[in-house]
């Protein structure tokens, strides 16, 4: 059979010698291999999801990071005993406060006055707060926070006798 091919090829070789491709067609041969040479596959999904993994993790390394160096430490982390002093503290001055606030449209001068000193107070407590975690005496520093709010809660006393004994001035002189 292959003899067969052979004769018949040698036989019609001038018939396939005329039809030769034409120039052009090789071009476009050679410019399509070239173009697929430079385009390779990308596999889109490996790279999404190595970006992807990069961003989780540095993502939880920030939260790991950023939870351990502003870590909020409560009074009660220092100590119990003054803790459970200063909830008491802050739950009198809330009482206090809204007493103080009862009065405050009957006088709103001595009211405005009463609250300055009192967010004076308010502002040293929270720095004191934001100065607990880095500082190396906590102990320290969490007995200055009561003690503010002891002062808070003394100053709160005095304005509200102050106001009552205003009240008591009023009533007295319009009769």
């Amino acid at each position: 059979m292959n003899n067969r091919l052979e004769t018949f090829v040698k036989e019609n070789r001038k018939s396939f010698d005329v039809l030769e491709p034409s120039a052009g067609l090789w071009a476009k041969i050679e410019q399509e291999l070239d173009s697929k040479k430079k385009k390779k596959p990308v596999n889109l999904y490996l790279w999404i999801s190595a970006a992807a993994s990069i961003v989780i993790v540095l993502g939880l390394t920030w939260l790991y990071v950023g939870s351990m160096r502003n870590r909020d430490i409560e009074i009660a982390d220092v100590n119990a005993a003054i803790a459970k002093k200063e909830i008491h503290f802050a739950g009198l001055i809330t009482e206090k406060r809204d007493s103080l606030a009862i009065f405050a449209s009957a006088n709103p001068d001595l009211y405005k006055k009463f609250t300055s000193d009192l967010k004076k107070l308010d502002e040293d407590y929270e720095r004191l707060k934001a100065e607990l975690p880095t500082t190396p005496n906590q102990l320290y520093v969490v007995k200055a926070m009561v003690k503010n709010r002891e002062l808070q809660l003394q100053l709160l006393k005095q304005q509200l006798m102050i106001i009552n004994q205003v009240d008591d001035y009023k009533r007295v002189n319009q009769i």
